[in-house]
């Protein structure tokens, strides 16, 4: 967005009628004093002395200073007001263009970051639904085997009705790693991340770390409805030991510092979607219990470059504004 539109045009200084009136008052006023001094004094009286010489000199320029003073803050008023009136014309069109673009059928063009998000959820769906279906594929399991027990040999009914009980139990996945953890909760880049689709689908064979990352991704789908996105938010960083304290089960001021978002707009939408919504307000708590157990978990075992770059995911980041409104940070 340009920011023209919150700057005052830089233009050379006019003069104004303000100015030529207190051009011409200051003119007057000096005529008057400098008749009265030369014809209205008499011609033998006694020559000035200090004091006198002083209350002559603030007779003359005290009244021409409170002049330019008045016609001063009579322009700034003028320029505030042009300029008051400039930003509320910029914020009625911004108003006025996001309402349009909100209305079914709108022509508008989406913002770069809204497409990156339905590219992104649709690759997700995509992925997820690939994943339920063609097991094969999935680079870090061994091949699948065959879905139904072969049929029972003559002779042999006891032993192969014993292979195939004990061949229905399946081995539980190998928990994710660190580095997938931390990138499936940022999601992918784009539809073209290979390697960030390739940590989400480690990250979804784990069931805990699965539910966080649905319950992220709608979390962030619902803010996106209201123009909020992580991409956008420049929260303050919480060192390594608050994130640690808030896992452990600390509150108060003590870990304060994880109500980082300072974005007004950001903070006030979020916070009257909480309050009239009630399924982003059910979805947003469900979100926030998700993320406490899963950093509980993650915590034990994990450096602090680990949660330092866990706390700069846009799973994280959502965290932190929604933590902030709900007020788990007070």
């Amino acid at each position: 967005m340009d920011l023209g539109i919150y700057r005052r045009n830089e233009e050379p200084a006019r003069i104004t009628g303000t100015e030529i009136v207190a051009v011409a008052l200051s003119a007057l006023w000096i005529l008057v004093v400098t008749g009265f001094l030369l014809f209205g004094r008499d011609s033998g009286g006694s020559p000035l002395d200090s004091l006198s010489f002083v209350m002559t000199l603030l007779a003359v320029f005290l009244p021409v200073a409170l002049i330019w003073v008045a016609a001063t803050a009579t322009r700034s008023s003028r320029e505030m007001r042009e300029d008051t009136a400039r930003l509320q014309a910029a914020i009625d069109a911004l108003r006025q263009t996001y309402i349009q673009s909100q209305q079914p059928g709108a022509g508008g063009v989406k913002p770069a970051v809204e497409k990156k998000l339905e590219e992104i959820a649709a690759a997700q769906r995509k992925t997820e639904d690939a994943i339920a279906t063609f097991t094969s594929i999935r680079p870090d399991l061994p091949p699948a085997g065959p879905p139904k027990a072969a049929m029972p040999q003559p002779g042999v009914a006891e032993e192969q009705g014993s292979l195939a009980l004990g061949g229905s139990a399946e081995t539980p996945p190998n928990p994710v790693n660190v580095p997938d953890f931390i990138r499936a909760l940022n999601f992918p880049e784009s539809a073209e991340d290979k390697e960030g689709f390739r940590a989400l689908r480690r990250a979804l064979q784990d069931r805990q770390t699965a539910q966080l990352v649905q319950a992220s991704q709608d979390v962030l789908t619902l803010l996106s409805q209201d123009g909020i996105y992580m991409d956008d938010l420049r929260p303050d960083r919480a060192r390594p030991e608050i994130w640690r304290k808030f896992a452990r089960g600390e509150r108060g001021r003590t870990i304060a510092g994880l109500g980082g978002v300072r974005d007004r707009s950001c903070l006030a939408l979020a916070a009257g979607r909480m309050r009239q919504d009630p399924i982003f307000r059910d979805s947003a708590h469900h979100f926030l219990r998700k993320f406490d157990q899963t950093l509980a978990a993650f915590e034990t075992h994990a450096s602090d470059a680990d949660i330092a770059a866990l706390s700069d995911t846009r799973t994280a980041r959502a965290f932190m504004l929604l933590g902030r409104v709900a007020g788990i940070f007070d």
